[in-house]
């Protein structure tokens, strides 16, 4: 019976798989740069601006700018990122056109996930299982749609997919690690964690001198992170406390017996039940053929689910996305399924293997075309754009600028706070969520924008079961004096 033979049975491959690899990673170069393109071009094809989360970190940026004291508290204020203020302020010299460059730096960021995907895919096991990786990934729309609204999740993405391929290509690494860990550190603290485990891995056959450098790389990210807090708030641990406490706000918790039956649901979302599928399949096929090769994307599996797990522990926010890292690594292993053949010698096991690799690609054609509607992304990236200019449209209007004058700008909750602040370029006491109940009762005078489409609605005011339907309903006395295609302004002065 023929035997399923690795292609490669060392570290040393022979001339012929290094020339076959060589031609790969040239094909893989010139896709790269198509993709960079394509990327380019949707940028300005499809403008989108910054989630509600990275505008207050450009927020932030601007008041560090302005020699001001970030304020972390407030209705419904996202919990800070050191990294993103750092960003938020370098871009805030931009002026008004800093939201635009955050955007393109977290595709840019994408970019560098794919790349980076399909590197770990190549090291760990073969070209092609790289290559159908970061193809998987360009086929999971949402992760791309995180990107193009500005999610810091991107980048920290990019910064833990990429200390693993430098620590697969050479292990025990050390400093440079360390160091995209600890930058992962500033956006997440799950990669605290990873640095940890990075510590203990490092510290196996170091001198104490060296673990004692391992530890101080390592703490990088959790002390610049309680140093911020600690400046700002004169609480060190003020985002954990804060964190939890919106989480039981906004009914995000879940309690330790939950989150196991949360984790099927979760990854189906992010990867989708085919892909799900196969990276099961992928993990016994890489398990039973080449087991030493599986442990980095194996590491990131087990690893990315322990932090999400400690993080429903903590009492913070149990959502879909603290899984991406993990997800990414299902992504590899379904590569395996589909591309693993690479990995042994001519033959019929090879052959039958690329005949069922070739029949789940049709499936996984068909399945696609048949559930995803891409009209439903292409309206939302559309709807981004538009909705951003007809909100600055309506902002920039001379009656909306003199009405400012008399009282502070009003909107129905919390959604469209920083993008009125980043647009107007006001302090925080100047723009105000009238869901915030302290605000429905005080503020009499100034200006208020409603939502006036149908679409917009859903996004920028009824966001939240527990809101005031009557955020939406303008009080006797005050004047429309601007709309546009999404929101209209009114006045009392």
């Amino acid at each position: 019976m023929e035997s399923a033979t690795l292609t490669r049975r060392g570290p040393n491959p022979g001339i012929a798989a290094r020339l076959r690899e060589a031609d790969a990673d040239t094909l893989a170069r010139i896709a790269f740069a198509l993709l960079c393109l394509g990327f380019a071009i949707g940028f300005f094809v499809y403008p989108t601006y910054p989630n509600y989360d990275s505008y207050y970190s450009l927020l932030w940026g601007r008041e560090v700018l302005d020699l001001q004291s970030p304020f972390f508290e407030g209705f419904r204020v996202p919990t800070e990122h050191p990294l993103g203020i750092v960003a938020g302020a370098a871009l805030a010299l931009l002026g008004e056109a800093g939201d635009r460059v955050w955007v393109a730096m977290t595709l840019a960021s994408f970019l560098a996930l794919v790349w980076a995907i399909y590197r770990l895919g190549r090291i760990a096991f073969t070209p092609l299982v790289g290559a159908v990786a970061a193809a998987l990934l360009l086929t999971r729309f949402d992760f791309a749609f995180l990107a193009a609204r500005g999610y810091i999740d991107v980048p920290y993405m990019a910064l833990v997919v990429w200390a693993a391929v430098l620590e697969a290509r050479r292990p025990r690494a050390g400093w440079p690690v360390f160091v995209l860990l600890a930058l992962g550190g500033l956006l997440r603290p799950e990669a605290w964690v990873l640095a940890g485990l990075y510590f203990l891995w490092m510290s196996l056959k170091a001198t104490w001198g060296q673990r004692l450098r391992y530890a101080e790389l390592a703490a990088i990210g959790p002390l610049l992170w309680a140093a911020t807090d600690l400046a700002v708030t004169g609480d060190a641990l003020f985002s954990l406390h804060y964190t939890s406490s919106s989480a039981e706000e906004l009914g995000r918790q879940r309690t330790l017996g939950e989150i196991p039956s949360a984790l099927p649901s979760f990854f189906a979302s992010l990867v989708k039940v085919p892909v799900l599928a196969g990276s099961l399949a992928g993990i016994v096929v890489a398990a039973l053929v080449t087991p030493r090769r599986m442990a980095m994307p194996l590491m990131l599996l087990v690893s990315g689910i322990g932090t999400f797990v400690l993080v429903g522990i903590a009492g913070l926010s149990v959502i879909e996305r603290y899984l991406i890292v993990a997800a990414l690594a299902l992504l590899v292993f379904a590569a395996v399924a589909l591309g693993g053949f690479t990995m042994l010698r001519r033959g019929r096991v090879r052959t039958a293997w690329m005949a069922a690799a070739g029949l789940l690609v049709a499936y996984g054609i068909v399945f696609t075309v048949t559930h995803v509607n891409v009209n439903r992304f292409q309206n939302e990236l559309r709807f981004r754009g538009d909705a951003h200019i007809a909100l600055s449209r309506v902002l920039h209007d001379p009656k909306v600028e003199a009405g400012l004058r008399c009282g502070p700008l009003t909107v129905p909750n919390h959604k469209l706070v920083p993008d009125s602040r980043w647009i107007l370029d006001l302090g925080r006491d100047r723009v105000l969520a009238r869901a915030d109940a302290d605000v429905a009762r005080t503020v009499t005078k100034g200006v208020a924008i409603y939502v006036t489409s149908r679409f917009a609605l859903f996004k920028h005011a009824f966001t939240d079961p527990d809101d005031d339907p009557r955020i939406q309903v303008p009080p006797p006395g005050w004047q429309r004096v601007a709309t546009s295609d999404f929101y209209a302004a009114y006045v009392d002065c």
